[in-house]
């Protein structure tokens, strides 16, 4: 079975620096027949004015992690990190037993357009950690890139959890595939453009949501980019 998590549904608030689409329920806005997907507990796509940001703020017993579609962000935490995340560019915390991090926008000049994307761990009071791994266009490019799973396997970010998350940049007309255990879950997320999943549409925002299903056929309706999270 698949449905559609439609992007004009989601919640939405305009704080002028700070331009924000919830897709589960988050912080001033709630939705009881969203408030997660399996493991996956937030999908935000923000867009953040030049200049501005998030100033040091504390989390716990959540696996961030952090895709930027456009821009640079800066990041910084108590575990000592400080870097720039650019498109390609995969950040994973572990907030664990407690982190405090801040995120900004790393130009004066242009916004930054990322997803934040949260995931409730398989144990509490972890100890914190950080990983960041770049994904080059050409690796997203027409495929499924493994970009974070359960063991760190081929290259990806290690999270606390069940699941394995796929990026891929398509064209016009391009098809990937995927093979599912019909006993697991999967949600896919369209950062960009317009895809059809088994021939269900889905449009920039748009979460599809799939359970059930053995075979995965993502076909680019215009050119975008997607994340896959195949999910326990």
């Amino acid at each position: 079975m698949i449905s559609i998590r439609q992007s004009k549904e989601r919640g939405h608030f305009d704080h002028g620096w700070l331009n924000t689409y919830h897709t589960f329920s988050f912080d001033q806005y709630h939705d009881p027949r969203y408030m997660g997907f399996r493991s996956l507990r937030v999908i935000n796509e923000d867009f953040v004015a030049a200049g501005r940001g998030f100033p040091k703020h504390g989390h716990r017993d959540m696996e961030i992690v952090t895709y930027i579609l456009e821009g640079a962000l800066k990041h910084e935490d108590s575990m000592g990190n400080g870097s720039t995340i650019r498109p390609g560019d995969v950040q994973r915390m572990t907030a664990g037993t407690g982190v405090r991090h801040s995120e900004q926008n790393a130009s004066t000049n242009e916004r930054v357009h990322l997803l934040q994307i949260w995931i409730l761990p398989n144990a509490e009071n972890l100890t914190p950690g950080y990983e960041q791994k770049a994904f080059s266009e050409e690796e997203r490019r027409g495929q499924l890139r493994l970009i974070a799973s359960k063991d760190g396997r081929d290259g990806s970010v290690e999270v606390h959890q069940d699941i394995s998350l796929f990026a891929s940049m398509l064209d016009a007309g391009q098809e990937v595939e995927r093979t599912m255990d019909p006993a697991r879950y999967a949600w896919i997320q369209v950062a960009r453009g317009a895809i059809t999943v088994n021939g269900e549409s889905g449009s920039q925002g748009d979460g599809v949501i799939v359970v059930g299903e053995s075979e995965l056929k993502i076909k680019a309706e215009e050119p975008g980019e997607i994340l896959l999270f195949d999910l326990q």
